[in-house]
């Protein structure tokens, strides 16, 4: 990260200044490197070579104030592990500037003290995907160089000379970024910082389920998974319908793949339809069939009264769903279950979403091609696969609500788009996960509860950057809760900067809310109780993460328009690097002026209410007995 000034140790100021991107000090030129030098000559000439006693403990002053002004704040529980001076950092876009880099176990921390403001580059270590050698000719004899790929689009490069101090701190960066591949535990476990809030106790899934009218007369909250037998990547606590048996279900987990079942992810609260989730079943090239799997999407289907049919959206392409089927997966026939209809989503696989977005990195980082701009965006598909994701949401909440009908998604193995599509179409359903702490609790409960393999997916601590199970899977549905938030800006409680925010900390490694592949993996290595989680820290400053146009939209459903010429990239997010990119005033600065203007004018309101109430009941008891008049309920 750039910024104006190092960060004050707090996780706020940090934070802040990781939003911010790259600093204005960018723009600016700076010091002459020789201008200390010459200062130390200046005052050699003027005492024949020999400074005075009183010059030299001003110099050792001066001395001790820079190494203090170079040093790198830390978070509690954070340690430096080492320190190198003169390196240069080339900046793609003022080009190179020297300074010291400082290691932690947390992050990598550069800073030139001479430029006037201080140039600090602060990158938490999580978001390095991998450190490549480079030739830089050009820097000094006898230089090396170095480059960082980073998963948050950007890619820093360093240059320094071969000695062997120099040497070690690139081999504790390298050790540092990827702990996991070499015996350490990730920095999540040693962060101490102290919040007022509690964020792991912001999803309690009996609270969720109570509060969607659950258990009712057709469906049950079931603890067969209470010790992660019957599915291993799903949440212990489950929803299934109140007729099926334990025995049941356990063949039809045995019948899907991975052992995931389908269960209910959320229920309309007036026609009972549901939307439920789980994996392919195993038909294979013979196709196989399982009386209890069909039995059991029949019984979905009666549960909600005010349908006779149950429509199944298999996001994945028909054709690689054919292959799957060939290699013993496969999807539902409408022979073997009546009354079901299955629809393809045609949603890429991980595969391409991974490499949708290194072709977008590549044209957005470090230079951007003005005069090709909008076809080289259109060549990355990447907002495509977008309008795909919100395409098939807006289907299944359209069934839901319109329909009543209930609903079935799944892919392949129901962890990736299964989880992108449930999430979008509850978000436009259900105004509760529209707010902060809603929309925290739908992460939890989705996301990690249900699987999503998070440390496979983002490579958490891992040096394996070319392993083919990372994607941009979680990205790509942040991405479709932005383009949300443009289309109905008053609809959501949460900014943007929330948003950013949730994403930088899926690479940093400092909480502990991302970390692992499942439920059962956090409990075992529990993750709750030796991590902070992310809520902790954004429930405990709230109105930095709030919309100051909210309207609490309760029981409307929200419809994107899920076309081309309505998405736009969230340059605030991918370009956000280049200074030429980014506003002069942060949005989140606005916001946040705007939040304290309401707030005073909701208060001025609430007093002319007050004070409106007391004169009409005053002149009410001069008249006699008068109605009293109700005062007006005004939101600002």
């Amino acid at each position: 990260m750039e910024a104006l000034d190092s960060p004050t140790g707090s996780h706020v100021e940090w934070c802040k200044q990781l939003i911010a991107a790259t600093i204005s000090s960018q723009i600016s030129g700076s010091m002459p490197s020789d201008s200390v030098s010459r200062e130390y000559r200046e005052i050699q000439d003027g005492h024949n070579g020999y400074p005075s006693d009183a010059e030299v403990d001003q110099a050792l002053r001066d001395g001790n104030k820079l190494a203090q002004m170079e040093e790198a704040p830390l978070f509690p529980g954070e340690s430096i592990k080492a320190i190198a001076k003169d390196v240069m950092y080339i900046c793609p876009f003022i080009g190179a500037i020297s300074g010291t880099l400082t290691v932690t176990d947390f992050k990598m921390y550069f800073k030139n003290v001479e430029r006037d403001p201080h140039f600090v580059l602060d990158v938490p270590l999580g978001v390095i995907n991998r450190v490549e050698k480079i030739g830089v000719q050009s820097h000094g004899d006898n230089s090396c160089g170095i480059e960082i790929v980073c998963k948050d689009m950007r890619n820093l490069r360093f240059a320094y000379k071969q000695e062997e101090h120099r040497l070690e701190i690139f081999q504790n960066l390298i050790t540092r970024a990827f702990p996991l591949s070499h015996g350490l535990p990730l920095f999540a476990s040693s962060y101490k910082e102290k919040f007022p809030v509690n964020g792991w106790k912001v999803y309690d899934p009996m609270a969720e389920y109570k509060r969607q009218g659950l258990p009712n007369e057709s469906w049950k909250i079931s603890k067969i998974n209470s010790m992660y037998e019957l599915c291993d990547t799903y949440p212990a606590i489950l929803v299934v319908p109140t007729s099926v048996k334990d025995d049941d279900l356990s063949r039809v987990a045995a019948f899907r793949a991975k052992g995931r079942v389908p269960v209910l992810s959320w229920i309309h609260p007036e026609s009972q339809a549901t939307i439920t989730r789980c994996s392919q079943p195993l038909v294979g090239p013979n196709d196989k069939r399982c009386k209890e799997d069909e039995k059991y999407l029949q019984t979905i289907m009666d549960a909600n009264a005010q349908s006779h049919k149950l429509f199944i959206f298999d996001a994945r392409q028909n054709s690689v769903a054919d292959t799957n089927k060939a290699k013993g997966g496969g999807y539902e026939s409408e022979s073997a279950y009546p009354n079901v209809e299955l629809i393809f989503l045609e949603i890429p696989n991980i595969h391409v979403m991974r490499e949708s977005l290194r072709k977008l990195k590549e044209i957005v980082y470090p230079t951007i091609d003005e005069s090709r701009w909008l076809s080289n965006v259109e060549s990355t598909h990447w907002l495509e696969y977008i309008r795909m994701l919100l395409a098939g949401a807006v289907r299944i909440a359209d069934k839901i609500e319109s329909g009543k009908t209930s609903v079935v998604v799944h892919c392949s193995d129901g962890w990736d788009r299964t989880t992108q599509l449930t999430c979008l179409a509850m978000l436009m359903l259900d105004s509760h996960y529209r707010t902060i702490k809603g929309f925290e609790v739908l992460l939890e409960k989705e996301w990690m509860s249900f699987g999503h393999r998070f440390a496979l997916r983002v490579g958490h601590g891992d040096d394996d950057h070319a392993d083919a199970d990372r994607s941009p899977i979680f990205l790509q549905f942040i991405d479709c809760v932005w383009q949300m938030t443009k289309q109905f800006p008053a609809a959501f409680e949460f900014n943007e900067l929330f948003l950013i925010t949730i994403l930088d900390h899926l690479y940093s490694c400092l909480f502990g809310t991302f970390l692992y592949n499942s439920e059962h993996q956090r409990i075992k290595e529990e993750i709750p109780t030796r991590t902070v989680s992310l809520w902790s820290y954004i429930n405990s400053q709230l109105d930095e993460f709030s919309n100051p146009f909210y309207v609490n939209y309760e029981n409307h459903v929200l419809y994107p328009v899920a076309s081309l010429s309505h998405l736009e990239l969230w340059v605030n997010y991918y370009v956000r690097w280049n200074p030429r990119m980014r506003s002069q005033m942060p949005i989140h600065q606005n916001l946040k002026e705007l939040l304290a203007i309401r707030t005073e004018l909701q208060k001025r309101v609430e007093e002319l209410q007050r004070e409106a109430a007391t004169r009409s009941i005053s002149s009410s008891s001069d008249r006699g007995s008068s109605p009293v008049a109700t005062p007006v309920h005004t939101s600002v």
